[in-house]
């Protein structure tokens, strides 16, 4: 979430169906000085209020819930202003459902057996505004999860590409390649904060809201290949 405190806890709103899921998670957050537990929910249609309430700063998405499910809730929260980030939980690598959350602004996902240290490290760095899904991952995703709408998703995908200059989509296929912004300045020769500064026009004139939604593009496109 953008202008986040960094001197206060991250705060983490759980969404899970399942009663012991959530309470493990509670129980990994709080062991952690730098996290807090705002609140938990059961069912996608119990966030907005929480999220109202609370504000957190990351929430943790089921994916399968019995009335609203991660997809739309995690849609919701994302089209709304100040957004927090969302990363899905999920029990499969290559799901249809996960890409879709991913497409729909998610800043990544984690699989439920993920280790306490790396479910912490990767709350952090969402919530310093780091995408917890590298283009390989992306790309396995793609591979394994059959797309019918695959030929628009290219034509849309070239059509926002169109509207880069040449130096902002070079940025925007070395997002798409995976590499941080200390490594695309690098690349291209330019300060990291220019770097940041094409990042987030590439996300204005692309009408999309993190990095993972550029790295979707790219691949979408082609442009990769």
């Amino acid at each position: 979430m953008d202008g986040r405190d960094v001197d206060k806890p991250i705060g983490v709103l759980i969404v899970d169906d399942d009663a012991l899921v959530r309470a493990g998670l509670g129980m990994i957050l709080g062991g952690a000085a730098d996290v807090r537990l705002l609140g938990e929910a059961a069912d996608g249609d119990e966030v907005p209020a929480l999220v109202a309430e609370h504000r957190p700063d990351v929430v943790l998405m089921d994916i399968r819930m019995p009335r609203i499910d991660g997809l739309e809730a995690t849609e919701r929260l994302r089209a709304a202003p100040r957004p927090p980030e969302v990363v899905i939980l999920t029990t499969f690598h290559a799901d249809a459902q996960v890409l879709r959350a991913l497409r729909a602004g998610a800043a990544g996902f984690l699989l439920k057996d993920t280790p306490p240290a790396e479910l912490l490290h990767a709350i952090r760095r969402v919530a310093a505004g780091e995408p917890i899904l590298s283009p390989a991952v992306t790309r396995q995703l793609i591979a394994h999860v059959s797309d019918p709408y695959a030929d628009e998703r290219r034509l849309r995908a070239t059509g926002l590409l169109a509207r880069l200059s040449d130096r902002e989509r070079d940025v925007a296929l070395a997002v798409g390649r995976g590499a941080s912004n200390a490594e695309i300045a690098a690349e291209l020769y330019m300060s990291v904060a220019t770097v940041k500064a094409h990042v987030s026009r590439v996300l204005t004139k692309m009408e999309l809201n993190n990095r993972v939604q550029i790295a979707l593009v790219v691949h979408d496109a082609g442009a990769l290949m």
